[in-house]
């Protein structure tokens, strides 16, 4: 059964210029309902992660400043929202939503959020509308109870996972690959573990190379126990923040790609939506509804 974290505080209204992005929260459930890809069942509430686990990432000071709402204007600037308790709670509940997925993948072969893929997220700081990042979060939680050996992080958003590249920096049981824009946010970017920077206006040939080249060597040489897919739909031609060419059909064939191998090679995959910024939300809510109807006709 593909069990899909989803919890009402997604969707918490944020000042206007914020509100168009966080649209999808709300419009992708209802989609995938309404189509009958997925039924009310296979959806799951998170509750709010706890403190000890949080810290097992997280830097303590940069946390207790977070909770308390203690961030300089400037850490604030650079998470990109007005900080609010509520916007705490919901990295949290996000995070946690992260960690029952990776469970749960483990169990049914796949899991989804309706959310995630906090990947700006470091140590000790927030950027790019990330606080907490849940992809370390999750794969610590595992690590730290001996369920998996060895994790590999496909980050596949337009721009760099740089949070998750600096947390596991110095970790060799987390292996990081982003395939991102070259030239786009975060203009310093981290050492990934792998790291492969795409030109502006990059379609759909050059990149389905390019995943199809590294992606399975990847997968043999490491032979990983869990993967995390940052499934981000910022790749497509029609974002205003991406700057690469993709198709709908070509991010589609992108997800199938990662779908299949881990399909193939039985590896449990928690996938988290990422970014997505065209302009009609009716294309971010179909892109990001690819991602699960393959899982479904892939996996059950």
């Amino acid at each position: 059964m593909l069990k899909i974290a989803y919890h009402p505080i997604y969707k918490h209204p944020l000042p206007v210029k914020h509100r168009f992005p966080m649209a999808k929260y709300e419009l992708l459930p209802e989609q995938l309902l309404y189509e009958g890809t997925v039924e009310a069942a296979n959806f799951f509430e998170p509750t709010p992660l706890d403190e000890a686990t949080i810290l097992s990432t997280h830097d303590k000071d940069y946390w207790y400043r977070l909770k308390n709402l203690e961030l300089t204007r400037k850490e604030i600037r650079a998470t990109g929202f007005p900080l609010s308790e509520i916007l705490v709670q919901r990295e949290s509940i996000i995070a946690q939503g992260t960690i029952q997925g990776a469970v749960d993948a483990q169990q049914y072969g796949v899991s989804m959020k309706i959310a995630g893929g906090t990947h700006h997220a470091f140590t000790n700081r927030g950027e790019g509308f990330c606080l907490l990042n849940d992809a370390g979060l999750a794969a610590n939680y595992l690590l730290e109870r001996d369920l998996v050996q060895q994790v590999l992080v496909v980050d596949l958003d337009v721009h760099q996972g740089n949070g998750t590249a600096e947390i596991f920096q110095n970790e060799p049981r987390v292996f990081t690959f982003s395939m991102h824009g070259a030239k786009n946010y975060p203009l310093r970017k981290e050492k990934s573990d792998l790291d492969i920077g795409l030109p502006d206006g990059t379609k759909d040939d050059l990149y389905l190379k390019e995943l199809s080249t590294h992606l399975p060597r990847l997968i043999d040489q490491l032979e990983p126990d869990i993967i995390f897919f940052q499934a981000g739909v910022d790749v497509l031609e029609t974002d205003k923040l991406g700057r690469l060419s993709l198709s709908i059909e070509g991010c589609k064939n992108r997800d199938r790609i990662v779908l299949e191998l881990c399909k193939k090679h039985e590896i449990p995959v928690v996938i988290s939506m990422g970014g997505g910024y065209s302009e009609r939300i009716a294309l971010i809510v179909e892109a990001h509804a690819n991602t699960y109807r393959l899982a479904q006709e892939l996996f059950f």
